[in-house]
């Protein structure tokens, strides 16, 4: 029998349009681990080109990718500069208490 090729799974990859994108940092937001929010925006920038939003945010392309990496903790404005290149909004709910 032969072996199953597998490949790591992208969500980058999947994430096609502006609507994926919003639902897909939506989805890391309502979870509130930072550096899920993070690894999601890293994920959108490189669905979206990821030297195009350095360059739209202001900032150097490895420096991005090394704050949106797993090991990275990117600066509250950093955040906030790639939210708005990538062409998305933050909001705020009540939160939901007791489930």
């Amino acid at each position: 029998m032969p072996k199953t090729k597998t490949r790591i799974w992208d969500p980058s990859e999947h994430l096609i349009t502006d609507e994926d994108m919003a639902a897909y940092l939506e989805a890391a937001l309502q979870e509130g681990d930072s550096a899920l929010i993070a690894a999601a925006l890293g994920d959108i920038a490189r669905a979206k080109g990821m030297s195009q939003i350095a360059r739209d945010a202001g900032l150097g392309r490895e420096s991005l990718y090394k704050a949106l990496s797993a090991d990275g903790n990117p600066e509250f404005a950093t955040i906030m500069k790639v939210v708005s290149a990538l062409g998305l909004q933050l909001h705020a709910a009540p939160a939901r208490v007791g489930g």
